[in-house]
């Protein structure tokens, strides 16, 4: 428990989730050490994103990736991360460093997006640095649904998140 972590250079696994359909872009900034291993977004079990979606839309929890994909997709939600790869101690977002950041402009230019919404103050600031000049469009930060933001409970992301996803 006590022995010190060091860096470790991560390269994001797995691709964007989008469709021609898609108007709403979230971002988080690169996947944790949960979501790389099971292989898609939001995969820690103790991140609220899923929670936060099924609620606002009156969906169930979805269990699996596939029904994870549906309930997105079904709201024209398409989701990316604003690091392509990068160095980073575990999943501790001040510790990110040599950020490559992922190719958005490409992923805009096949859906309909119209808003960005970044999962976040880490992606906020990798997306306003990296992207927000080749896209010209701002992104909106939304408070994070990680489960080291726990000064946010379930219900004020669900209401904070409900004013732009709604």
């Amino acid at each position: 428990m006590g022995e010190k972590q060091s860096y470790q250079h991560v390269v994001h696994t797995f691709g964007p989730l989008y469709n021609a359909d898609s108007k709403i872009l979230i971002l988080g900034s690169m996947p944790s050490p949960a979501s790389r291993e099971v292989g898609f977004y939001y995969g820690h079990p103790r991140n609220r994103f899923w929670k936060v979606l099924a609620e606002l839309f009156g969906m169930p929890l979805p269990e699996c990736i596939e029904e994870k994909k549906a309930l997105a997709l079904s709201h024209r939600i398409a989701l990316w991360d604003t690091i392509e790869e990068c160095d980073i101690i575990g999943a501790s977002d001040s510790s990110v460093k040599n950020v490559v950041p992922t190719e958005i402009p490409s992923l805009l230019a096949e859906t309909n997006v119209e808003r960005i919404l970044c999962n976040g103050a880490l992606s906020k600031k990798i997306y306003d640095k990296y992207q927000l000049e080749r896209t010209g469009i701002p992104a909106l930060q939304m408070p994070s649904t990680s489960p080291a933001n726990a000064a946010w409970s379930l219900a004020r992301l669900v209401e904070e998140w409900g004013k732009v996803l709604r």
